[in-house]
């Protein structure tokens, strides 16, 4: 096989100039994201010395987007993406610019600081459902899949670059300016959506309210495709998440190293980078279910094998395999849901894979850390990577038209 045809497709680029300026637009502004994640980690530890408060970041983060998700998906599938889209990036723009002021004035009560980081991940909410619809509406349906992972290999990217970029520019800038940068990077992600053309639902609106959130649960439920993708994902984070046990893992036996610590994260991170650009053999395959099983199934293997690693370097080996197939997973389920779901229910199916994207690794830190404490680091690790390998196995026998990669079809299917 050519080398060209492994590295990434670039195709959506050359022939959409709308995508192209979308990509630089989110690129610039997830930098911005990853920058303020570590700033405000940073500011509410130096403004009270407590675990309690950092974890209380994340929990900030976390509410807004499964209390609001699914309605905010409803709301979505009733009107224009575009301006929801544009609206909840002027939310988030204006969230930033509130934690900069307070940045630089100082002497702001921490709940403040959180409250603010609860209402931009409300606009994130109501925004990240919109976006969903973009990538299928923008592109023919062949480059789908191409699109996807360029989103994927830009955010990995970012995601290396940005808490680096913040370390270093909180030294040099201070915690206002980290803010600030990130409210301006939203500038570039309305310039990018500007541009878009109107992307009302295409079919029979979604029903208002509670009505409108069961409908998009009803399909998931009958569809057995884009039902088998969430719950292999779940599969993956629930019962194999390996982040909570990191220290644990370090202290036990790689001598309670820091910076062996840090090459942990990095570690999937690079893996994720890795598969992204070298995915285009994977997407032009046309078989999204049959890619996203293999490589959850891999996910699961090399917990395994890390839980049972002895070496440094094997274990960091390890955590870049497993970032790569969780970086392969994400485009593949991602394209499944965005292929196989009508336009007019993309919204709640979108926001519905974000809060299975979100809570996910959440509740598996928690499963990860409660069993550690009750046996050992390699216990849980091992323990999760079967449990994954299994669960998944049985998603494979019991959902054919998952793992058989049929043509992309737009109509439920029967449970």
């Amino acid at each position: 096989m050519r080398l060209s045809r492994s590295l990434i497709d670039v195709t959506p680029l050359r022939t959409s100039p709308v995508f192209r300026r979308l990509l630089i637009g989110r690129t610039v502004s997830v930098l911005g994201g990853f920058m303020t994640m570590v700033t405000v980690m940073y500011q509410v530890w130096d403004m009270t010395r407590s675990t309690a408060w950092t974890g209380a970041v994340g929990l900030a983060q976390a509410l807004p987007l499964v209390v609001f998700g699914l309605f905010a998906g409803a709301w979505v599938d009733r009107t224009d993406r575009r301006r929801i889209y544009l609206v909840a990036t002027v939310g988030q723009a204006v969230c930033s610019l509130l934690l900069a002021v307070q940045g630089f004035t100082g002497h702001v009560p921490v709940v403040a600081v959180l409250a603010l980081v609860a209402a931009q991940s409300a606009f994130g909410a109501l925004g990240a459902p919109a976006a969903g619809v973009f990538v299928p509406r923008l592109l023919p349906q062949e480059q789908v899949p191409a699109g996807l992972a360029l989103n994927l290999v830009t955010g990995q990217t970012m995601m290396l670059i940005g808490p680096a970029l913040a370390g270093v520019l909180l030294g040099r800038l201070g915690i206002g300016a980290c803010y600030l940068l990130d409210a301006l990077s939203f500038g570039l992600a309305f310039y990018g959506a500007f541009g878009l053309p109107a992307l009302p639902p295409e079919g029979e609106p979604s029903r208002a309210g509670v009505h409108g959130v069961l409908d998009g649960l009803r399909f998931l439920a009958g569809h057995r495709v884009v039902r088998g993708a969430l719950i292999t994902d779940l599969a993956a984070t629930v019962l194999s998440f390996p982040v909570s046990l990191f220290p644990l893992v370090n202290a036990e036996r790689f001598g309670d190293d820091p910076r062996t610590l840090g090459l942990f994260l990095s570690a999937l991170a690079v893996g994720g980078v890795a598969a992204a650009a070298l995915s285009g053999s994977l997407t032009r395959l046309g078989k999204p279910g049959t890619v996203m099983l293999c490589a959850s199934g891999t996910w699961g293997a090399a917990m395994v094998l890390f839980g049972l690693s002895t070496s440094p370097w094997a274990g960091l080996a390890l955590l870049t395999l497993a970032g790569a197939a969780d970086a392969t997973a994400v485009v593949s389920r991602s394209t499944i849901v965005q292929t196989r779901t009508p336009d007019a229910l993309l919204g709640r199916v979108t926001a519905a894979e974000q809060i299975v994207g979100q809570a996910g690794p959440s509740l598996g830190n928690v499963r990860g850390g409660l069993l550690a404490g009750f046996s050992s680091g390699t216990t849980a690790l091992v323990s999760g990577g079967l449990m994954c390998v299994l669960a998944v196995a049985a998603v494979a026998a019991a959902t054919p038209e998952l793992r058989e990669g049929a043509g992309a079809r737009t109509v439920p299917e029967a449970p």
